[in-house]
């Protein structure tokens, strides 16, 4: 399978395949997960905060569900900050998917649980970075999101 050139820079990544799919190792959950665009997305933005913006890996939870208005709802990617609060919400969405207002409204109804500081979207080629104000009930986009700070 021939996956779409993103917008990051260039990580290794280990693949198998099996029965006509292929997968890629998540090094967060520790296993091969099936190759789809929105997996590749997601397995750059790892790479990204671990190697260039230096989040530990001990502070990264991939797939997780979480309660939004008594419904589950799956997020991609969540930042603790070493209290155990949330720090960074990551949407990743396929490289054909744009970003519309209506994914700023998924990401943005998901933190109404969450109380994350920081919220970043990315199809892979476009990334959007936010920084919440629950006092003022507005966020602010970035250039980019800070890098992890001890």
């Amino acid at each position: 399978m021939q996956m779409k050139k993103l917008n990051f820079p260039a990580y290794q990544f280990r693949f198998k395949s099996s029965e006509n799919k292929v997968s890629i190792f998540d090094r967060i959950r520790k296993k091969f997960i099936i190759l789809t665009p929105e997996e590749w997305v997601r397995q750059h933005i790892v790479h990204y905060l671990i190697k260039e913006k230096k989040y530990p890996e001990s502070l990264i939870n991939v797939e997780k569900l979480v309660k939004v208005n008594d419904l589950n709802k799956r997020y991609d990617i969540i930042i603790f900050n070493p209290d155990g609060s949330i720090y960074l919400i990551v949407e990743c969405k396929s490289h054909s998917v744009k970003i519309t207002q209506d994914v700023f409204d998924q990401i943005a109804r998901y933190n109404l649980a969450l109380d994350s500081k920081y919220l970043m979207i990315s199809n892979g080629l476009d990334h959007y970075y936010c920084q919440m104000n629950y006092i003022d009930k507005h966020y602010t986009f970035l250039k980019d999101i800070p890098d992890y700070k001890k």
